[in-house]
């Protein structure tokens, strides 16, 4: 039997894709402007620390969005960046832009069925992706396919709290707020990356209820 509210793993739906999509596409023009209050508080920070730990050199983002990890990206390091909204991609160019010592190139591509040969890459990053993947377990299977043996998956994300009432309350509103935005509440995406063949080396809690957690894995041997 599955773990309750662990994604399985299924083939990729194509209207919860395109659901996913038109909700990010009709936000990107305020996505920045939403996100403003939280991304000054938390997210900026939480951001540098992740990629001041990414080695590279062929590094894969999932999930670019508006292009708020470029300026982060490390010297020396290429970044492929994709993102399945192409209203997203609009403002994350622009960004690009803004930062031309950046090594980035920007692809619109979906994280379920990624346009890359086995092992490309080093190195792969998200940060607040897979909460939106419609089928999590197979964009994350994805990466580990894309990715080299020995590389490094490094997240960070919202997913569902730890107390119980809290945990509820979420799975109440994850399906309204999934509607909504195209983002699921009460995702278990640790035990997702495990499900995925990741090989968890690292999960911190960085917020109280464990609702937001940084979470660091790689792909082993075969």
């Amino acid at each position: 039997m599955n773990e309750p509210n662990v994604d399985t793993g299924t083939s990729p739906d194509a209207t919860a894709t395109d659901h996913t999509r038109s909700r990010y596409d009709l936000a990107a023009p305020v996505y920045d402007l939403m996100e403003w209050p939280i991304e000054r508080g938390l997210y900026r920070s939480w951001r540098e620390t992740l990629w001041a730990e990414v080695d590279g050199p062929q590094v894969l983002e999932i999930g670019v969005g508006t292009g708020k990890n470029i300026p982060y990206y490390p010297e020396g390091v290429h970044v492929t960046a994709i993102d399945l909204s192409p209203g997203m991609l609009k403002r994350a160019r622009r960004v690009a832009d803004r930062h031309p010592e950046k090594q980035v190139t920007l692809r619109e591509m979906d994280a379920q069925a990624l346009d890359f040969a086995v092992e490309t890459f080093d190195d792969v990053v998200a940060t607040f992706v897979f909460c939106s993947v419609p089928d999590p377990i197979q964009g994350l299977r994805e990466a580990l396919r894309v990715t080299r043996s020995g590389g490094g998956l490094h997240l960070l994300e919202h997913m569902r709290a730890s107390p119980s009432w809290l945990a509820r309350l979420m799975e109440v509103l994850d399906g309204p707020m999934h509607w909504l935005t195209g983002v699921h509440i009460a995702r278990q995406t640790v035990q997702n990356v495990e499900a995925a063949g990741w090989t968890l080396d690292e999960v911190s809690t960085l917020s109280w209820g464990d609702i937001y957690r940084r979470i660091t894995a790689h792909k082993s041997p075969d």
